[in-house]
């Protein structure tokens, strides 16, 4: 599996998503992933599915220093305290004595970004957390916390996918080395009816949904978490990475429309 290097940490390209996975069928899904080679989890304290989560990790028998487990604050949380107390209940659901990197989840309105990096960057010495990021940030909010913050950001975890255009978000990572990792890769399942994509699924002998996975897996500073509770998902997934896109493809990928944002919540932030 190809990793990241990122603020000191290896990010591997290729992880599982976990939103809306709950209880022992979490558990199952991420036990059969790490099973399977996956060495990449993510969740949140919003999923609601630390402690299944935990209870795999725990089970597979996997070395820690093997895995890459990132968590992330709720927005309702972004205070000093609000951040300790959300980081200390996650730790403890996972079984974990450190997770390898924390996100802010969402941006919200009148957060002290100061205060919120500060009291990150204090678990990082503290060698709770090996490094920290954010989600859903636009370039603006993006350039607060880097230029006039300086926040270690290790990444930016976004909504991307071949009919989203993040290229303001990614022309302006890119030059500082920061990733992004992106969230909803497959856009809720539309890959998977797309022409386009199949079309030239058919010429690989592969799915829609993988071609629209190896699409961005081969973009540099990308990682992606396909959500993926059935093994058979979880292998076509890395099956994926088998597949050579070549110029023609990328040409084609490239002119499918580049609106369709499936996750925007009344709280999201103004998008670039």
């Amino acid at each position: 599996m190809d990793t990241i290097t990122t603020q000191g940490i290896r990010l591997p390209k290729l992880g599982l998503g976990t939103f809306k996975m709950t209880g022992d069928a979490c558990r199952a899904a991420v036990e059969s992933a790490i099973a399977l080679g996956y060495r990449h989890i993510d969740t949140a304290e919003m999923y609601g599915n630390e402690a299944p989560i935990g209870e795999a990790i725990a089970a597979s028998g996997v070395a820690r220093a093997e895995l890459h487990v990132t968590t992330k604050v709720w927005h309702d949380h972004l205070t000093r305290d609000g951040i300790n107390a959300a980081f200390a209940a996650s730790l403890e659901k996972l079984k974990l004595d450190h997770v390898d990197l924390y996100l802010v989840h969402w941006p919200a309105p009148n957060m002290d970004l100061a205060e919120i990096f500060d009291t990150m960057m204090t678990l990082m010495d503290e060698g709770r957390v090996r490094a920290i990021g954010v989600c859903n940030f636009p370039v603006a909010l993006l350039r607060t916390a880097i230029e006039d913050i300086k926040a270690p950001i290790a990444c930016n975890q976004i909504e991307y996918h071949a009919m989203l255009d993040q290229s303001a978000v990614l022309n302006y990572l890119r030059p500082k080395g920061i990733p992004v990792t992106a969230y909803c890769p497959l856009a809720q399942g539309r890959m998977a009816d797309d022409p386009t994509l199949a079309a030239i699924g058919k010429k690989h002998q592969a799915s829609a949904a993988q071609v629209a996975l190896k699409w961005l897996l081969d973009q540099n500073d990308v990682a992606a978490i396909p959500k993926a509770s059935r093994r058979e998902s979880q292998q076509a997934n890395l099956d994926a990475l088998k597949i050579k896109l070549d110029d023609e493809d990328r040409k084609a990928i490239a002119a499918m429309p580049k609106d369709k944002r499936c996750v925007n919540p009344g709280f999201a932030p103004k998008w670039d």
